[in-house]
């Protein structure tokens, strides 16, 4: 029988099991459902649940402009009455003029606030045209500042809640998209880190029904404040605290800003109260779940919550023969911030595609030299997610290493040019953050090249050794750069000339299909959870390097880097 266990992912480190036949049945391992104790110690999740974990979704409807001649009149409709309100507001001139225009249109824009979203954190937003809208192209259009609410339509009118967000930036639209057979495409686009939040959510556990009282509310936050603390203005605290009988607010532990999924999961298999004989009673047993691959997973989560106590088990782990077994180990040991970790982790991102996402998250959370090296290594790899896996665990272990350190480039979007071995690749993102990676220093074009970079920028080939970037605006005069054909001299006078990010990708994109850029070309090659680990066939797929693809999830390495896209 081919044993399988089947990773299912929301975000990044919501895991769940599912069972048939042929599949082994291994518990959820979602922030709701941490497993059962086999001991008779009673853990924290067995009197509370998480609070804040769901998705707020914020809506407006807003106004995309510098569309030459694509955007259009909205016919009257709701959405059109609410946004010539809100330019009235705003004391916008002439507001049916502005709308008239085929240089404008009306969009509507949508986000969502992750859990434990902080203010001032940004997020993407997605704009599209209305059903029955005469607009054929979002390309190069720019939405104006919006404000999102939690919005709902009764009796014809649009209502809205609090203000949660405001919105603005660029449009991107999908550069692949073809002006003649997608017109759904070119009527739907992102703005990526568009969003800005306004409030913090807060995290919490909510006591069940028959164990609310004060005297349990206060158990469950000195439980989770032995466990976990923090420093507020070099005071050590608790990040728990009881507000009533019936709810806990969390605060969460620097350890895992990036993964708060697996911070919710570690606090509630935190122990509500066992002696020390209990506790070295529990460890053991632990030990043996932890050396079976069906339980380690679950297992090692609760040697983690156990803190240093639980360090001597897991360090056993990672000298197991199972892979597996490894790797939850080892899991379990970065969280607590060992070193012996990195190796193990350093491993199963290179050979385990089940396990990579999860393993990268794991390596960013340390802070440890060993940690840093084994990403570091990662780099030159051949397989494209975990060269550009391992560059984000960098930046979010430490955004000023000068490994990949960047810049601002217009004032628009991160860019970062690495000094690394391994094959040339070039990675852009159409999600989170607007950014450029160029593996490798000395790329270059090749001619003949004539793309389009957006609605005003041409950059074509003039000889084997130049590029000719060009910028037509009607009542603008014409601009005009050479430079030579290295990617970076040309994307720097792309964004010279007031080339946005939308426009950059379109170029590298348009190149790449021309074959005039020798260069790997990625778009959001990210290690994706969802993907099977069969244990009967383990041996065959371990693979260094592959690039083996699961089951997509959107959101999949981005939730991990909360923190990386602020």
């Amino acid at each position: 029988m081919n044993s399988r266990l089947t990773w299912l992912g929301c975000g990044l480190m919501i895991l769940g099991g599912c069972c048939c036949c042929e599949v082994l049945d291994v518990r959820s391992q979602s922030p709701d459902d941490p497993g059962p104790s086999r001991s008779k110690v009673r853990l924290v999740g067995d009197l509370a649940v998480p609070f804040g974990m769901f998705p707020i979704r914020v809506e407006a409807v807003g106004l995309v402009t510098g569309l030459r001649g694509t955007g259009s009149d909205p016919t009257p409709s709701p959405q059109r009455a609410f946004l010539l309100s809100e330019m009235q507001t705003r004391s916008v001139a002439k507001p049916n003029t502005v709308l008239a225009s085929p240089d404008t249109a009306l969009v509507l824009v949508r986000g969502v606030l992750r859990p434990g979203i902080q203010k001032g954190n940004h997020f993407d937003v997605e704009v599209r045209i209305p059903s029955r809208s005469d607009t054929t192209s979002l390309r190069g259009g720019y939405l104006l500042e919006t404000r999102l609410k939690e919005t709902a339509v009764l009796e014809s009118q649009i209502r809205t809640g609090h203000l949660l967000a405001l919105a603005q930036g660029p449009v991107m639209v999908d550069p692949s998209a073809d002006g003649q057979k997608d017109r759904v495409l070119l009527g739907r686009g992102r703005v990526l880190g568009g969003g800005v939040a306004l409030r913090s959510r807060s995290l919490g556990l909510v006591l069940r029904p028959d164990h609310q009282s004060v005297v349990n509310s206060s158990r469950v936050a000195n439980a989770v404040n032995k466990r976990f603390h923090t420093f507020r203005k070099g005071v050590k605290v608790g990040v728990a605290k009881a507000k009533t009988d019936e709810y806990i607010e969390l605060t969460v532990h620097p350890r895992y800003k990036d993964n708060i999924a697996r911070y919710i999961r570690v606090v509630r298999a935190v122990a509500l109260r066992e002696s020390a004989t209990e506790r070295v009673q529990r460890i053991a047993s632990l030990r043996d779940r932890l050396l079976d691959p069906a339980t380690s997973a679950n297992a090692a989560l609760e040697l983690e919550a156990t803190g240093t106590e639980g360090v001597e088990t897991l360090l056993d782990g990672i000298k197991a023969a199972d892979p597996e077994v490894r790797f939850y180990s080892a899991e379990a040991l970065a969280y607590l911030d060992r070193c012996e970790a990195s190796r193990p982790l350093g491993e199963a991102a290179r050979r385990q595609p089940a396990f990579r996402v999860f393993a990268l998250t794991a390596l960013s959370a340390m802070d440890d030299c060993a940690a840093h090296e084994q990403l570091r290594e990662l780099l030159a790899v051949p397989s494209a997610e975990t060269r550009y896996g391992a560059f984000r665990a960098l930046w979010a272990m430490n955004p000023g290493d000068t490994l990949v350190l960047g810049e601002r480039l217009g004032g628009q979007f991160s860019y970062h040019v690495l000094d690394t071995a391994g094959p040339a690749m070039i990675h852009a993102t159409r999600n989170r953050r607007p950014e450029i990676v160029l593996f490798g220093q000395q790329q270059r074009f090749v001619a003949p090249l004539a793309v389009n970079a957006g609605n005003r920028v041409m950059v074509t080939s003039c000889s084997p050794d130049e590029v000719a970037v060009a910028r037509f605006s009607v009542g603008e005069p014409d601009q005009r750069r050479v430079v030579s054909t290295r990617v970076d001299e040309v994307i720097r006078a792309i964004v010279e000339l007031g080339g946005t990010y939308p426009d950059i990708v379109q170029a590298l994109q348009e190149a790449k299909a021309a074959g005039a850029l020798p260069s790997r070309f990625e778009i959001d090659a990210l290690p994706e959870a969802g993907r099977t680990y069969n244990r009967a066939t383990a041996a065959e797929d371990n693979q260094p390097d592959s690039d083996e693809k699961g089951h997509p999830v959107k959101e999949f390495f981005a939730r991990m880097m909360g923190r990386y896209s602020d």
